[in-house]
């Protein structure tokens, strides 16, 4: 009876402090919904990360004494992905529902493997393929098909947009591990992800907002909790495996879907089960056959882990 009980008990330290982060990140859909009516979504996320830039420049003061050309070019490359993911995701939040944005950006996922692809001509899994069919499908039945065809807003497109480069992010964080220090590096991207914000304004003529606690605290506060979640992440994963770490974090839409239903937010059920879709797509994408040997096979697919796991870390540091 023990034996039955201890298997079936609850989540470790560890991964109860990854669900943790996951519901944090979840609910920051809601947050920065709220805050798109007190702030344009530049300024929102120069101010987020370039606060979590700052808090970076603390903790990494020692190691940015021997920043080099490599570190500058690989956090500045990664800093525009950031620029374009979280910019173009903020944006959408402004017409599109905390929930909707949270299944569409998880959508990142999946695409990382067919940027894989593309990129670099690393052929995706089948179960990535099936994957992928799911999470399109989900996210059919999630914008709402008509009698035109699928209906995404504007809103709806930029978040998609940003799943894309929020996937770029995860690929360039994988190609530049091992060749560049991950303090600096960090630091860098986050300066330039929160610097181009900033500088885009004039641009596209987004005006500087009236004070409100409202955007400074959120936007504050996000960029304070990124390295309150990247600590906790390196943490967790020292007895988390990568591919249940994955599972873990396939649950952000989820608090997002549910943390926004608790603030009014309704989904109908075509586009509820648009989202069940999208998340099984994600689980199914990381789904890798077991081998009972080391296969070349199988030492790419833990490789391919690695990278999701890196990227996941990265991605923390950035929301």
């Amino acid at each position: 009876m023990l034996h039955i009980r201890s298997r079936f008990s609850v989540l470790s330290k560890h991964e109860s402090a990854l669900v943790g982060i996951t519901a944090i990140w979840g609910a920051t859909f809601l947050i920065i919904h709220t805050a798109m009516n007190h702030s344009g979504p530049l300024f929102f996320v120069g101010v987020r990360f370039l606060t979590a830039a700052l808090i970076g420049l603390v903790v990494f003061r020692r190691a940015l004494a021997g920043l080099t050309w490599r570190d500058l070019g690989a956090g500045s490359a990664i800093g525009v992905t950031i620029f374009l993911g979280y910019g173009l995701q903020t944006w959408g939040l402004q017409t599109v529902s905390s929930s909707t944005s949270a299944f569409i950006t998880a959508l990142y996922v999946p695409m990382v493997p067919l940027l894989q692809w593309i990129v670099f001509r690393r052929a995706p899994r089948p179960m990535t393929w099936a994957g992928v069919g799911l999470a399109f499908t989900g996210l059919v039945l999630l914008a709402g098909p008509g009698a035109a065809g699928i209906s995404l807003s504007t809103g709806e497109i930029a978040t998609l947009i940003s799943a894309v480069a929020i996937a770029a992010e995860i690929i360039l964080i994988g190609l530049f591990a091992g060749k560049a220090d991950l303090g600096r590096v960090t630091v860098v991207q986050l300066f330039v992800g929160g610097g181009l914000s900033l500088l885009m304004m004039p641009v596209v003529g987004e005006p500087v907002p009236a004070f409100s606690w409202v955007w400074l605290i959120a936007a504050v506060g996000l960029g304070a909790a990124s390295y309150l979640i990247q600590l906790t992440m390196n943490w967790a994963q020292r007895a988390v495996s990568p591919t249940r770490a994955t599972i873990i974090y396939a649950g952000e839409p989820v608090w997002g879907g549910v943390i926004g239903r608790l603030a009014g937010d309704r989904l109908p059920g075509l586009a509820l089960l648009g989202a069940v879709l999208i998340v099984l797509g994600v689980l199914v994408s990381e789904l890798k056959p077991r081998s009972r040997r080391k296969s070349p096979e199988r030492a790419e697919a833990l490789g391919d882990a690695e990278l999701l796991h890196g990227g996941e870390e990265a991605g923390a540091a950035s929301r």
